[in-house]
């Protein structure tokens, strides 16, 4: 085994490391714009893009456009969105898994973190 392919055990579990920077992506975008992500998601609604079907390009420009995120922030806020019931933690055992790789997330807020 090469040097780069040993176990690290500092290094975190690739299984891991998604739903947490999706999750630490969550945190900035509550952290720079003053919303929890499920505050969010309301605004989202509010304006009439909360819909599973609603493309991420259109949700990403409304959040990029209203609330200064970058791109990257703005996708994903865009497909917690569109994925919500599957994607909120509240939900796990309820709901089938998130497509993808993002895992179950919190979407309540910092000062509620469990």
């Amino acid at each position: 085994m090469a040097r780069s392919e040993e176990t690290d055990p500092t290094r975190p579990d690739p299984e891991d490391t998604v739903p947490a920077s999706a999750q630490s992506y969550l945190t900035t975008i509550e952290k720079n714009t003053g919303l929890t992500p499920r505050q969010l998601l309301e605004r989202i609604d509010a304006a009439g893009l909360g819909g599973p079907d609603t493309k991420a390009a259109d949700i990403a420009g409304f959040l990029k456009t209203e609330f200064g995120l970058g791109h990257g922030h703005a996708m994903t806020m865009a497909q917690v969105s569109r994925h919500r019931e599957s994607i909120d933690i509240r939900n796990e055992g309820t709901t089938p898994p998130p497509p993808g790789s993002i895992g179950r997330l919190w979407l309540e807020g910092l000062d509620s973190a469990p």
